[in-house]
């Protein structure tokens, strides 16, 4: 996917998962907000975590999208972090607050991937074409 072909369906890949993200932060939100009741509160409030992280990394996925025709390969790899971090990060924590399910250093390792994110999306700037 070299070149300004490839740059345009990354920017593109990155938009979609970031809506996709953002739809799931939306439901999640929803949820913990009508269906969630039977939680224990630091049960929820760890869901309600969860999807503020969420939807903060959708808009960092939309936000790389839109530069990665620019950023070339370190948006790239932001836009990575961003996805694996959500999925590692959110998904650990939903699954410890909703079933109980622990899942070892998960969230950590997806939470420092959300931060590796940043750090990639800062240096995709500072080495702009």
């Amino acid at each position: 996917m070299a070149g300004a072909k490839g740059s345009k369906f990354m920017g593109r890949l990155w938009m979609a998962l970031g809506a996709l993200a953002g739809l799931g932060a939306v439901a999640m939100a929803a949820l913990a907000a009508h269906g969630l009741a039977w939680l224990e509160p630091k049960a929820l409030h760890m869901v309600e975590s969860a999807v503020q992280m969420q939807g903060w990394h959708a808009l960092a996925l939309l936000a790389t999208g839109i530069w990665a025709p620019r950023g070339g390969r370190w948006s790239d790899a932001a836009g990575f972090a961003f996805t694996a971090g959500i999925v590692l990060f959110c998904g650990s924590v939903y699954g410890l607050a909703l079933k109980g399910v622990a899942a070892g250093g998960v969230a950590p390792a997806g939470g420092t991937l959300l931060m590796i994110g940043w750090a990639l999306l800062g240096a995709s700037a500072v080495r702009a074409r």
